[in-house]
């Protein structure tokens, strides 16, 4: 008895497997939705060059195109569709397609998988902090915080010490944003308790407070608290109202106690 052959698979059938695919299910959740064959299922993914590594799930974003737009892509190339029709199907421009199909071998040799790795690739990596990329440097800073050092008297020490060796100097901020901020991996989180205020988070540095528009104001919570029964006359109360577009304005002013 020959070997059986996997039944044929076409037309919307077709897509579904390859929009599972991409959205990571494996073979097996795919044959368990769709119905046809395991040998059918690799047959259509093998044209595509595998689309099922949880690893090349990117997500779309406002800025990029995501692995299943890349999928609509290609469906909608093999569909003859314009660029435009495709474009409104994924919600970018005509232009973002072409220039993406272009980019990776044209109509016919267009491959969902291997443009979204290419566009992976191209994409620009975090740049490493200068503590994370200086183990020198990064053990001396985290030697002198647990000697409880300031952050500034840190930078300014290094500067004393290495005046001609910029690689073994770091500001004071740069500490801060290293420890404080999540993800930077360079310096322990515990060593914020070895900071002088102790605090898990930085305040915001320079000038915070609004400054008040009138000099020596007075806010109304402070006025004294004969004013608030009126008992005693001599405390005026003033208004200002502003017109339209502030082309005008009125000031009123009341004594409180005869009105």
């Amino acid at each position: 008895m020959g070997r059986r052959r996997p039944r044929r698979i076409d037309g919307e059938l077709r897509r579904e497997v390859i929009r599972l695919a991409a959205r990571g299910f494996t073979y097996r959740e795919i044959l368990d939705r769709v119905d046809t064959s395991m040998g059918a299922i690799t047959i259509v993914l093998r044209q595509w060059g595998g689309v099922t590594r949880s690893d090349m799930r990117w997500e779309r974003s406002r800025h990029r195109l995501g692995l299943e737009d890349r999928i609509e892509i290609r469906l909608g190339l093999e569909r003859s569709e314009s660029y435009r029709r495709i474009g409104v199907r994924i919600g970018g421009a005509a232009s973002t397609v072409c220039r993406e199909v272009n980019r990776n071998g044209g109509k016919e040799a267009y491959k969902p998988a291997g443009a979204h790795h290419q566009a992976q690739l191209r994409t620009p990596r975090p740049k490493p902090t200068k503590l994370a990329s200086n183990p020198e440097l990064c053990s001396r800073v985290i030697a002198d915080l647990e000697s409880l050092w300031s952050p500034q008297q840190i930078a300014r020490r290094l500067k004393t010490e290495f005046p001609n060796n910029e690689l073994m100097r770091v500001s004071h901020e740069t500490i801060y944003k290293t420890i404080y901020v999540q993800g930077r991996g360079s310096l322990r989180k515990e060593l914020a308790a070895c900071l002088r205020t102790g605090r898990a988070q930085r305040r915001p540095q320079g000038r915070t407070k609004r400054q008040a528009s009138i000099p020596d104001m007075i806010m109304i919570s402070e006025r004294p608290p004969e004013v608030e029964d009126r008992a005693v006359p001599g405390h005026w109360e003033g208004d200002l109202i502003i017109g339209k577009n502030n082309k005008s304005a009125i000031g009123t002013l009341v004594e409180r106690a005869t009105r």
